[in-house]
């Protein structure tokens, strides 16, 4: 269920104050101020959502800081993704500052100070999601922070009402399928994010990290077909081989180890699905671009320490 947090029925001297604690256990440390004193009104709607967290802010006009004093006493390291409902918020950070319309969203990132402002009553659906989901399918966040992303391209509405409808009915979705939806809100925030990044010069760094999110999203476009392998998927990219391997290693890793792993998990989680219990396991492994059973249980085993049948015998959702 919801958890809802509000101003109301609290005296008008302590309402800002009580907000502030409110937006802090939400969100992260966080100073707020506002004009309007004892005439202060606001609340937020919070669901924890697998991994992200769901929620709703509606308030009247103020400021908001996140500062280097509050970062420097806190561990928090998220994304903040703001989906403009009604009204207007201003996002300041990385050197940069954007208006957040309706049907409009920007991020930005706890790690570093920022400023939201808000001239008027205003509400947002705020999607909070651990910095790293979006880190290993994006790199640095530095480029596209405090940035409105509107209708622009295809990709932005469709991201802004994947995550609105998400968060709308977050108390309707089972723990089961939260944690995947979540992933693949990220997902679709990363493609968003990547396309505005083609857009602009980037350093090395952001270019490498766009460039592996496309390999990557290729690759898992694809991770059904046996024959998927690294020549193909360089001549489909535009890339040698041996910077497709070069870019991996930026993770230690490499093409042929990320398509491997990449298949193990899809193959983890379907053995686990009670929905998929009437198919053999060898009819999943195959499913999912392996081609030999006995290889399959020896690197399945070798990655989560049993063998695929203990694995489906083990799972919770059995």
């Amino acid at each position: 269920m919801p958890i809802l947090f509000t101003t109301d029925g609290s005296p008008g001297h302590r309402r800002l104050a009580l907000w502030q604690d409110i937006v802090c256990d939400v969100y992260v440390g966080l100073d707020c101020t506002s004009d309007l004193g004892s005439a202060f009104r606001g609340s937020v709607t919070h669901i924890p959502f697998g991994q992200a967290v769901c929620s709703e802010v509606c308030s009247d006009r103020q400021r908001v800081h996140r500062t280097s004093q509050r970062i420097a006493r806190a561990d928090a390291d998220y994304v903040l993704v703001a989906l403009g409902r009604e009204g207007l918020g201003g996002v300041i950070q990385d050197g940069r500052d954007t208006v957040i319309r309706p049907g409009e969203f920007a991020i930005y990132d706890t790690t570093r100070p920022y400023e939201l402002q808000f001239d008027a009553a205003f509400r947002q659906t705020v999607f909070k999601l651990p910095r790293e989901m979006l880190q290993r399918r994006l790199g640095a966040t530095e480029a596209v922070t405090a940035i409105s992303f509107g209708a622009d391209i295809p990709l932005q509405p469709l991201a802004f009402d994947f995550i609105v409808r998400l968060c709308e009915r977050a108390e309707h979705i089972g723990a089961e399928h939260a944690d995947r939806l979540a992933d693949q809100a990220a997902d679709l925030l990363a493609m968003t994010l990547a396309e505005q990044l083609r857009t602009q010069p980037l350093p090395a760094s952001s270019h490498r990290a766009a460039l592996l999110y496309r390999i990557k999203a290729h690759v898992r476009a694809r991770l059904a077909d046996p024959d998927l392998a690294l020549p193909e998927a360089a001549r489909e990219l535009g890339l040698s081989a041996r910077y497709i391997n070069d870019l991996f290693s930026d993770e230690e890793t490499s093409f042929q180890r990320f398509v491997l792993l990449e298949r193990l998990k899809l193959c983890r989680r379907d053995l686990a699905a009670a929905a998929l219990a009437h198919r053999q396991i060898g009819e999943i492994a195959f499913s999912w671009g392996f081609n030999d059973l006995s290889h399959f249980g020896r690197v399945f085993r070798d990655q989560f320490g049993l063998s695929p049948r203990e694995w489906r015998r083990s799972s919770p959702a059995r």
